[in-house]
């Protein structure tokens, strides 16, 4: 995946997770699950940059 294929899914499972974290509470694990798929995302966009 190019960066600016990650850069738009790292925006929608951003979003993705504003809105499950106001339908469910920050500590559901619906909630903790987009978190690290959230991380993967950046992490993998990161190193693309370097």
């Amino acid at each position: 995946m190019d960066k600016k294929a990650l850069f738009n899914e790292i925006e929608l499972c951003r979003q993705e997770m504003l809105t499950l974290s106001e339908e469910y509470g920050l500590d559901s694990d619906n909630v903790l699950a987009t978190s690290e798929k959230l991380d993967a995302l950046i992490y993998a966009y990161l190193k693309k940059s370097f």
